[in-house]
């Protein structure tokens, strides 16, 4: 015979059992959970960036001589195609996927096996791990392209295709998986604690020493630089620049992974920064050569872009205006001053201003970094930790030596097997016609 249970008893068994599941729940680590907010901040971010290598085609296109703008378009958008392939089959998986002795990822990723719409634990937890993916990869779309600043007008296309995909096997994917990965041996997730927000190291000055190498390798253009003109068309080249301004917000605002505060601070030291790195330029213009120049504003503006990408989620406005005014400073001593008296061709100074404005800023992050502005940063030099700083620097000269010494082995390897340079006929004719058989301009119809 079966008893009945009284109602009373019924109630307490309920509350018992709903106690053991709460208890239960709040032992277990909570999941992280996927923010509507931060995903479509992270994803703009990605579309701005992607612009950004439209904007800098047409700022080094209005810099090259009009029988070479095409070319420069070209090798823009033929990157644009050729890196998206690349991170999709196995960039993507040696840049950020499991770590292999904090030296590159492993190819457990490889076509975006595993990277699918849910979240990483280490990367941009509230986010898909698609939308970080396709973010960095616009990262790793626009680096090779700041490359061609050096080797304009010069280099054939079919080697430039082969160039940049090994460049950003050997060299793009290693040094972000050392900055940026999980476990990454000169970052803060597990590597010796170097600070860079947006990409000082690994876009920067990893492109710079790559632009001086190629420039070192090709040599000068013919009659460089004496017989060379001037910008073609300035008013592209300011067209550009205004693009890359407006793209650099996603560029560094973004890598706080979220909609928030940090965002915010970011987004407003980065604008700060290019302002003051503008006017210090400017100001220098009118000092040593009596006036204020357009190409030397949105140079100064590109500068001050450069040198705040790592130092843009760890710095107040204070600190943005001493990095602005220390990018101005030294990016035009590289460029109107040293460039002249070494003689290197660095055809539209990829070196003078991502080189080296990428070196200012990421030792500068290690003067003014404070964790006031980012608790998961660090202290800099002016915030009671000069330690920061000579991590900063460390991390510096790991990536000018490795990215210098490969780039320049890899261009001599392609100079070696498929020549790099474009003949002199080719560019006296300019490689607009010669290699792509187009022109960008017509002059009668």
């Amino acid at each position: 015979m079966i008893k009945k249970i009284k109602p009373g008893l019924i109630a307490l068994m309920i509350i018992q059992m709903a106690g053991m599941a709460c208890a239960q729940d709040a032992s277990a680590p909570a999941m992280p959970q996927i923010s509507a907010g931060d995903t479509s901040w992270v994803l703009t971010g990605a579309a701005l960036v992607m612009l950004m290598t439209p904007g800098l085609a047409f700022f080094y296109g209005g810099l090259v001589r009009r029988k070479n703008i095409l070319s420069v378009l070209m090798q823009c958008f033929m990157i644009l195609c050729l890196v998206t392939i690349q991170w999709v089959l196995f960039g993507y998986s040696l840049a950020f996927g499991p770590d292999i002795k904090g030296l590159i990822g492993s190819l457990h990723w490889a076509g975006l096996s595993g990277v699918g719409p849910g979240v990483h634990a280490v990367y941009m937890p509230t986010v898909p791990h698609q939308a970080f993916m396709i973010f960095q990869a616009m990262f790793a779309v626009i680096t090779p392209a700041l490359i061609i600043g050096a080797f304009a007008e010069r280099m054939r296309f079919l080697p430039f295709c082969l160039f940049t995909l090994l460049w950003l096997t050997l060299v793009y994917c290693p040094v972000a998986h050392w900055v940026w990965a999980d476990r990454g041996m000169l970052g803060t997730f597990g590597g010796i604690g170097a600070l860079d927000f947006a990409g000082g190291t690994v876009v920067h000055i990893n492109a710079g020493m790559a632009a001086l190498a190629s420039a070192f390798v090709l040599g000068r253009r013919q009659g460089a630089p004496a017989k060379i003109s001037p910008p073609h068309n300035l008013p592209f080249a300011v067209l550009g620049a205004g693009l890359l301004w407006f793209g650099w917000f996603g560029f560094n605002s973004a890598s706080a992974g979220s909609s928030g505060q940090l965002a915010a601070s970011a987004f407003v030291v980065t604008h700060v920064a290019a302002a003051t790195a503008g006017i210090t330029w400017s100001l220098l213009d009118i000092i040593f050569n009596n006036r204020a120049t357009v190409l030397g504003i949105i140079t100064g503006i590109v500068a001050g872009l450069v040198a705040i990408t790592p130092a843009a989620g760890f710095v107040t406005p204070m600190g943005a205006i001493g990095i602005g005014i220390g990018a101005g400073i030294v990016c035009y001593i590289f460029v109107s001053v040293l460039k002249p008296f070494f003689g290197y061709d660095d055809a539209l100074d990829a070196f003078g201003v991502h080189g080296i404005g990428g070196i200012w800023g990421a030792i500068a992050t290690g003067i003014w970094a404070t964790k006031m502005v980012n608790a998961g940063g660090a202290n800099g030099l002016l915030h009671g930790n000069p330690i920061q700083l000579w991590i900063q620097i460390k991390a510096v000269l790991v990536t000018i030596v490795y990215s210098f010494v490969v780039s320049f082995f890899l261009l001599r390897l392609v100079n070696l097997v498929c020549g790099l340079r474009a003949s002199e006929e080719s560019e006296r004719i300019g490689l607009d016609l010669t290699e792509h058989r187009e022109v960008g301009y017509t002059l009668l119809d």
